[in-house]
């Protein structure tokens, strides 16, 4: 881890050098996505938007990523430079660090979190984004616990990219699929084709029986709730926080080589993100969501 219509424009791409740094971006009229689908969605309500709008993240739904030890943010910063708005898109950007005297990390980026300012437990999510790929990125889009559920960790990828790679992985992860299950039973994750370089909207559904994952509106995989597994198989009934992540780097993405320089700056951008839930069908926990 929007209500209009946006149009690309595509301009010339032109190099801004902000302090020694260099990000790309497009030139000319507006940097835009086109027509998604429209914000009403038969039977669901929309209960909670982010559009992205000004030219400043609002501090009251989000708070930058702080630098960690795990992978996924042993290179974030909260440089204002890596991460714009413009448009209604949210730019997290990926680059070579020009100074590693005064922070000796190689590469920057930026991720934002809605941890403490939003959260949810049920319904339908929708993001959008697209990305620009280079060897060693791993833009990521996904939600975890606001407290930890008592069965113990949960984690839902809504969507991880790596490198050039012209598919995404969608994920569940937990104590039971980390370090109970041998069999992957039932499977925890998926590999869904897309068009790497296009705007693809990126999704859940999730109740509390299953996590339905799609891409572009159509279900890709279904993680269920097998009550015979023990609890530690779902702990996914609490609040989950998004997270919304570029990184560059780490011991998964660097599997099928080492991060290239010559390939940054990179980046993700996000046109908008979606939480809805059921109309008319009583408590969200007793219904049984489906597409």
């Amino acid at each position: 881890m929007k209500p209009c219509f946006k149009t690309i424009v595509f301009g010339v791409m032109t190099v801004i050098m902000m302090s020694g740094v260099c990000f790309c971006a497009d030139a000319g009229t507006k940097k835009q996505a086109p027509p998604a689908k429209p914000v009403d969605l038969p039977g669901w309500e929309l209960v909670w938007e982010e559009e992205f709008s000004g030219t400043e993240l609002d501090a009251s739904r989000w708070t930058r990523c702080k630098r960690g030890k795990p992978n996924w943010k042993d290179t974030m910063s909260t440089d204002p430079k890596l991460l714009t708005m413009k448009d209604g898109i949210l730019h997290l950007h990926g680059i070579q660090n020009p100074d590693t005297k005064k922070d000796p990390a190689p590469y920057l980026t930026a991720g934002v979190t809605s941890k403490g300012k939003y959260s949810f437990q049920y319904g339908k999510v929708q993001i959008r984004a697209r990305f620009k790929s280079a060897q060693g990125a791993w833009p990521a889009l996904w939600l975890m616990p606001e407290r930890k559920p008592k069965p113990g960790y949960g984690e839902i990828d809504i969507m991880e990219h790596l490198n050039f790679e012209h598919k995404v992985y969608q994920t569940v992860h937990s104590d039971y699929t980390l370090k109970i299950d041998k069999t992957n039973t039932p499977p925890k994750s998926c590999h869904t084709p897309i068009k790497r370089d296009d705007w693809n909207t990126y999704g859940i559904i999730w109740s509390n029986k299953k996590i339905i994952f799609t891409v572009n509106g159509k279900p890709t995989h279904t993680y269920p709730r097998v009550p015979k597994l023990g609890e530690k198989q779902w702990p996914f009934d609490t609040p989950y926080y998004f997270i919304l992540s570029m990184q560059i780097g780490g011991g998964w993405v660097n599997g099928s080589g080492p991060t290239n320089p010559d390939h940054y700056p990179a980046g993700m951008e996000i046109d908008w993100v979606r939480v809805y839930k059921h109309k008319n069908t009583g408590t969200q926990e007793q219904k049984d969501s489906g597409m």
